[in-house]
């Protein structure tokens, strides 16, 4: 009988190792990662949507220290600080003041300015950055020997004003602006809720269609040398499973324009997952491009903040949109 649990718990093994391999994730991790973010999210939601704004500001404060050390490691320094008080006062001004749009025009506005000034300042790389960009530098050659030479010239790379502007204001673009699009889609229509969950768990559902798909049916590779385990049976998943999230979204709180928008859910599907798989291609190309697996390790099994919700952050401009054009 011991000998007959051991077989079972070995073929078991390798059946996950293997599940892992095609995935490039721990699955149980990943899981158990996902499961306490679905639970964090859902209750601030039921609690106050003013908390799930909140929410949203600590994530984006996270995924800037991600990647201001993700940028330190080949010489590319943005302000952290500045971009935190930009940040956190732009995206909660825009929940919490009348004119909302016209808020986060401002805050975005004034961010920049404040931002490109601070990029222009003297920065000083304290000890916990040098040992943070040691750490990203040497778990990226632990687990891709590709990346060394990398890593290696981008060492190389001579500091730059004008760059670190360049990354700053691409952020500010990539991070603030599609962050406010979230922050904004929760302040019309009257339906908080139903916005979020299409905005956090649509992306977050595709990436699941896209992984189980591409795991499981992936044969035809979508884009090889930017992220070899993405496959076009991966993203038909991804286009699958967020039509079927956008249709039980629809049919709980909008069934009242079923008549009208019965079109929507499929377009939302089909947006959502090629929007999201352009995301992840967007976010896997960067890190390539500075060498390194992960923006960060924060979030186990997922990577990092950034790894998590770069699709989130694609999508939200098209939701924001569709949200304002049908009175959803």
């Amino acid at each position: 009988m011991t000998k007959q649990q051991d077989e079972t718990t070995a073929e078991s093994s390798a059946k996950l190792d293997d599940i892992n391999r095609k995935t490039g994730r721990n699955m149980p991790q990943a899981v158990a990662t996902a499961a306490f973010l679905i639970v964090l999210i859902v209750a601030s939601l039921l609690v106050r949507v003013d908390l799930f704004i909140w929410l949203i500001v600590v994530f984006v404060l996270l995924a800037l220290r991600e990647l201001h050390v993700s940028f330190a490691t080949v010489h590319l320094y943005i302000p952290l600080v500045a971009f935190w008080l930009c940040s956190a006062s732009t995206l909660l001004a825009t929940y919490y003041l009348p004119d909302h749009v016209l808020v986060a025009g401002v805050g975005i506005a004034v961010s920049m300015l404040a931002v490109a000034i601070s990029s222009n300042m003297r920065h000083v790389v304290g000890r916990r950055l040098k040992v943070a960009i040691e750490d990203k530098r040497n778990a990226a050659q632990s687990t891709d020997t590709s990346s060394d030479n990398k890593l290696a010239s981008n060492s190389k790379t001579s500091e730059s004003s004008l760059n670190n502007v360049a990354v700053s204001m691409f952020l500010v673009v990539y991070i603030l602006v599609l962050a406010s699009c979230i922050v904004l889609s929760e302040t019309f229509n009257g339906h908080p809720v139903a916005h979020a969950i299409m905005l956090i768990f649509l992306p977050a559902l595709s990436d699941t269609g896209g992984l189980f798909a591409g795991a499981f049916l992936g044969k035809h590779k979508l884009s090889p040398r930017i992220s070899p385990k993405k496959s076009v049976e991966g993203l038909c998943g991804s286009i699958l499973f967020a039509m079927i999230g956008a249709y039980a979204v629809f049919a709980v709180t909008y069934s009242h324009l079923w008549s009208r928008y019965w079109w929507v859910p499929i377009l939302t599907g089909v947006m959502v997952g090629i929007i999201g798989t352009f995301g992840d291609l967007s976010a896997s190309m960067l890190k390539r491009d500075m060498g390194l697996k992960d923006m960060g390790h924060l979030l186990k099994g997922h990577g990092g903040v950034i790894d998590r919700v770069d699709s989130i952050l694609l999508c939200a401009p098209f939701f924001m949109l569709l949200f304002m054009l049908t009175g959803m």
